[in-house]
C-alpha cells in the first residue's frame, strides 16, 4: 500500500491532533471506556533477533504478519468496541535508510487496514521508525507515512498526549524539531491545567525511566538529566490541577515488552490504583476486573528469547480506571 492509498485508510493525526474525535464534544467525561495499547510490530525483528544480525536481517516477517492479523482479528471482535487502538512505536524494523523499509512498511499498512473503520488507530514514533538520532528528513519520512510524530486528543473527558521521544533521546540533527515539541507540550500542559483536567495519559516510546527516576542511564530509559527535567514539568501539570498518569513507553516499548510495571511513582506522585477515583469517575472496579491497558499486537521477544502471541488475555499495564475502563480478565497484572 503507497502513501497515498494509505491516506483514506488511516485518519492520520493532522495540525498536531487527531481528527477521528471531535475535541469539544470528547471534553466531557461520560463514563468509563477502554482502549487497546500496543507497540513494536517491528515487521522484521524476529528474523533479525534469530541470526544476530540486528542491522540488516531483518528480510522476512511472515511470522510478525501472522501474529499482527491474529491481533487485529481479535480487536475487532472486542464488544462494546474500544475507543482506539494505539501503536506506541517501532512500526516497522528497517531503520531510516536501510533495506526493507519500504516493503515493511507496506505489510504493516495492509494488516492494519483492517482493523475495524470505528476503531481510530494512533500511530506512536520509535527509534526504528525516525531514527536512534533523528533528522528533519527522517521526521518527515514518518509524517508522510504514518501522521504527525507528536499531537494531543480529548476522548471521553480524558486528555492523550502522543511524543516523539527520540528527540529527548538525540536531537543533535533536529534541534529546531526539539524545541517546537517542548513549546507544545507547554502549551498543552497549560491548557490541561486551565481546564482543570483530571485525567491525562501521556504515550512515548522510550520511558523515562524503568525503576526509579535515578536510576543509571541506560539504551531502554531516558537519561537522567532529560527524565528529571521532563518529570518536573509532567508533576508540575499534576499541581495546576491535571492527573498525568505516564503511560506507553515504559511497559509496551522499546524493550520489545518486557513486562513492567507503569512509572507512575515520581514523586509519590497520587495515580496507583489505590487511589480514591477522581470525581466522575467509577469509585471501584467491578468484581473480577482489573484496570488494565491490553498488549494486543505484534509478537514479543522475552530475554529468553521465546515468543509470545500478544492476542492472549494479558494486561501488560494498568494504572487510573477511569482513563481506561474496566476489562474483564481472567489474570491479575503481575510484577
Amino acid at each position: 500500500m503507497s502513501a497515498a492509498e494509505a491516506v483514506g485508510v488511516f485518519r492520520r493525526a493532522r495540525g498536531r491532533t487527531l481528527d477521528a474525535f471531535l475535541s469539544e464534544k470528547e471534553r466531557e467525561w461520560k463514563g468509563p471506556f477502554y482502549f487497546i495499547q500496543g507497540a513494536d510490530p517491528q515487521f522484521g525483528l524476529m528474523k533479525a533477533w534469530s541470526t544476530g544480525d540486528s542491522d540488516s536481517g531483518g528480510d522476512e516477517w511472515g511470522q510478525e504478519i501472522r501474529l499482527t492479523e491474529q491481533a487485529v482479528e481479535a480487536i475487532n471482535k472486542l464488544k462494546p468496541k474500544p475507543k482506539f487502538f494505539v501503536l506506541c512505536g517501532d512500526l516497522i524494523h528497517a531503520m531510516p535508510g536501510t533495506p526493507w523499509r519500504k516493503e515493511q512498511t507496506a505489510d504493516l499498512q495492509r494488516v492494519l487496514a483492517r482493523v475495524d473503520r470505528d476503531i481510530p488507530l494512533v500511530l506512536v514514533s520509535g527509534n526504528h521508525d525516525v531514527g536512534n538520532t533523528p533528522t528533519p528528513e527522517t521526521v518527515a519520512e514518518f509524517q508522510q507515512t504514518w501522521g504527525d510524530d507528536y499531537f494531543s486528543f480529548w476522548v471521553g473527558g480524558v486528555l492523550f498526549l502522543v511524543l516523539n521521544s527520540q528527540f529527548w533521546y538525540d536531537a543533535s540533527q533536529c534541534p529546531a524539531l526539539k524545541q517546537a515539541q517542548d513549546q507544545w507540550l507547554d502549551q498543552q500542559l497549560s491548557v490541561a491545567g486551565r481546564r482543570h483536567c483530571q485525567h491525562a495519559v501521556v504515550f512515548q516510546h522510550i520511558p523515562l525511566f524503568l525503576r526509579s527516576i535515578d536510576e543509571d542511564d541506560d539504551y531502554f530509559n531516558l537519561t537522567k538529566s532529560v527524565r528529571k527535567e521532563v518529570a518536573n514539568k509532567l508533576t508540575r501539570a499534576v499541581a495546576r490541577g491535571s492527573g498525568l498518569p505516564l503511560v506507553g513507553g515504559a511497559d509496551a516499548a522499546h524493550r520489545h515488552h518486557q513486562i513492567r510495571r507503569p512509572i507512575n511513582t515520581y514523586k509519590e506522585r497520587a495515580h496507583s490504583p489505590n487511589r480514591a477515583a477522581p470525581r466522575g469517575t467509577p469509585a471501584a472496579h467491578p468484581p473480577g476486573t482489573w484496570p488494565c491497558i491490553w498488549d494486543a499486537p505484534a509478537p514479543s521477544l522475552s530475554a529468553s528469547g521465546r515468543t509470545r502471541l500478544h492476542t492472549q488475555s494479558r494486561p501488560v499495564s494498568w494504572e487510573v480506571g477511569s482513563a481506561h475502563g474496566w476489562i474483564s480478565t481472567t489474570q491479575r497484572p503481575s510484577d
